[in-house]
């Protein structure tokens, strides 16, 4: 029978360990992500964002973060973020029509413009319809930044930004994800609006 008390502390501890391991292995790209995403919205551009399950709901927890805002004590106008994994009738009419490999690209295709940002979010770096996501995106000269983990799979180096949580657990991959989002997310608005 699992020890309850010392899973949770265990957790616990292996999430913050890799937070501080976070600071040493990806400090430099986060930061180089914060200066291209802020050029972008400098030039009038927009982010489009895509990744599956988890992923996907961190896709929509990002854009949220730019069009409204994350720190309240910087009064400032909307940055235009777009997940791609929020419209049903999209993705559906997509994997019925087109496979469901195609649905971000096809959606990269539509909205995606010269000097846009995509960031795709991929845990493991080869969800199929995320790599070809930013086939898509290279082909419309938009700018990828990668959030992976373990070793960055196949889009380690199909993204011109990768940054990868040092972690081969999900759920811990997921929490560094979203830690770094919140960082690029607020120095972003702070850059451009503090």
């Amino acid at each position: 029978m699992i020890n309850k008390e010392k899973f949770f502390s265990d957790s616990l501890k292996e999430s913050s360990e890799l937070k501080l391991n976070i600071e040493k292995v990806c400090k430099s790209d986060t930061l180089k992500a914060v200066e291209a995403i802020a050029a972008a919205y400098r030039n009038g551009k927009k982010m489009l964002l895509c990744g599956n399950g988890g992923s996907a709901a961190d896709c929509q927890h990002i854009a949220t973060e730019l069009m409204i805002r994350l720190n309240h004590d910087i009064k400032r106008p909307a940055l235009a973020a777009v997940a791609l994994t929020t419209d049903s009738s999209n993705l559906t009419a997509g994997g019925n029509d087109i496979g469901f490999e195609n649905v971000f690209a096809r959606s990269v295709e539509g909205l995606g413009s010269e000097g846009d940002i995509l960031l795709a979010i991929s845990t493991s770096g080869n969800s199929p319809n995320v790599v070809k996501a930013v086939e898509k995106a290279h082909e419309k000269k938009m700018f990828a930044v990668g959030f992976l983990g373990g070793s960055g799979g196949k889009l380690k180096d199909k993204v011109d930004l990768p940054i990868i949580i040092p972690s081969s657990s999900t759920q811990r991959i997921q929490e560094g994800h979203i830690t770094i989002a919140h960082i690029i997310c607020e120095l972003v608005e702070t850059e451009l609006y503090g």
